[in-house]
């Protein structure tokens, strides 16, 4: 079965994002597959490169990027929501005119669109708000 998600909520307010996480090994474990990880409204803090969580505390986007990594999956994080709350990639920071950028591949910034396709192509699609 081919699974999506969204991922809402931000990164450490709330189980989200690790029971997302926890949800994906599960169905790679199972021989499922994900689509996509769309990350919406303060879900896109999770693709922040400059989360510093304490030592005894897992650092979300890096298990983000590694779980990409070694599955081929694809992150996608709103880039309306991304760029409200301060997420620039590269390209996004130049066309703003900023000197930093905070996030990268494999989280990418795209529009809504990539939800719907995410849910076109997707048997089902999990939301963790």
């Amino acid at each position: 079965m081919k699974f999506s998600l969204l991922v809402m909520a931000a990164p450490y307010s709330t189980q989200s994002h690790l029971s997302a996480l926890k949800f994906a090994k599960a169905c790679i474990e199972s021989n499922h597959q994900i689509y996509r990880v769309f990350f919406y409204n303060d879900g896109v803090l999770g693709a922040s490169e400059l989360q510093n969580p304490p030592q005894d505390e897992i650092n979300i986007h890096d298990e983000w990027q590694l779980l990409a990594k070694e599955n081929n999956i694809d992150l996608v994080t709103c880039i309306a929501a991304a760029l409200k709350r301060g997420i620039l990639n590269k390209e996004e920071a130049k066309r703003y005119q900023k000197e930093q950028h905070n996030t990268d591949a494999p989280f990418e910034l795209s529009g809504l669109g990539q939800l719907l396709d995410a849910q076109i192509h997707s048997d089902q699609m999990v939301t963790f708000a």
